[in-house]
């Protein structure tokens, strides 16, 4: 899981609303959806299983979005995401992005279900 989730060309795969499509500008990752586009980084440590994902309109303004792959018994795996509300977000944009992200939750469940 770990592997899947940390290389940035699998994300419009599951994270298919977020990520609707992915791009690159200057060697920079962009993701695409309905809000525009955003620069996109990931920062994996597989010893750990640390996914720092970072997204922004510019690449001096990302946001962390801090995840984590743990390994548990019995060769199997779960995903922890972390969202923060920013200052200034309405709860509405919040919630949805929140319920978006429950969606894209099933299709990796869907990913390793296998």
């Amino acid at each position: 899981m770990f592997d899947y989730l940390s290389k940035i060309e699998n994300l419009p795969n599951w994270a298919s609303e977020f990520a609707r499509d992915l791009k690159y500008e200057d060697g920079m990752a962009k993701v695409v959806n309905n809000l525009g586009e955003f620069y996109f980084v990931i920062e994996a440590d597989a010893e750990t299983g640390v996914i720092d994902m970072y997204a922004g309109p510019t690449e001096d303004e990302l946001g962390l979005f801090p995840t984590r792959v743990v390994g548990l018994p019995g060769d199997t795996s779960e995903f922890s995401f972390t969202m923060f509300q920013a200052p200034g977000m309405p709860d509405e944009l919040f919630e949805s992005q929140y319920q978006s992200l429950l969606r894209e939750f099933e299709n990796i469940r869907r990913t390793f279900a296998a």
